[in-house]
């Protein structure tokens, strides 16, 4: 798949609120796994930034190139990464 200028991302069915759920789900992953600390005062932006890389680093999801990262692309890897965490039925769903 390709990442240049946004070709190639296929857009995912009910993306904002997986993504939405997927921020939550690793921010929460972050925590546990005893890494971060988020404050409030963190902003959704670098949320993103550190759970993409985290999870990077963590193989648990794979990587764009560097110079195509961008809040668009990690916000799709989130959501795809999350999507595969949820049973095969309710991966077509909104998240609740």
């Amino acid at each position: 798949m390709c990442y240049r200028s946004g070709i190639g991302m296929k857009k995912l069915k009910n993306e904002a609120q997986l993504f939405k759920a997927a921020l939550a789900s690793a921010m929460k992953y972050a925590e546990g796994r005893g890494a971060v600390v988020f404050e409030a005062t963190d902003s959704a932006s670098e949320k993103l930034l550190y759970v993409y890389r985290l999870l990077v680093h963590d193989k648990m999801i794979q990587p764009v190139p560097e110079d195509q990262v961008s809040e668009k692309t990690m916000r799709h890897k989130l959501a795809i990464w999350y999507s595969r965490q949820l049973p095969e039925d309710d991966s077509k769903e909104t998240p609740q």
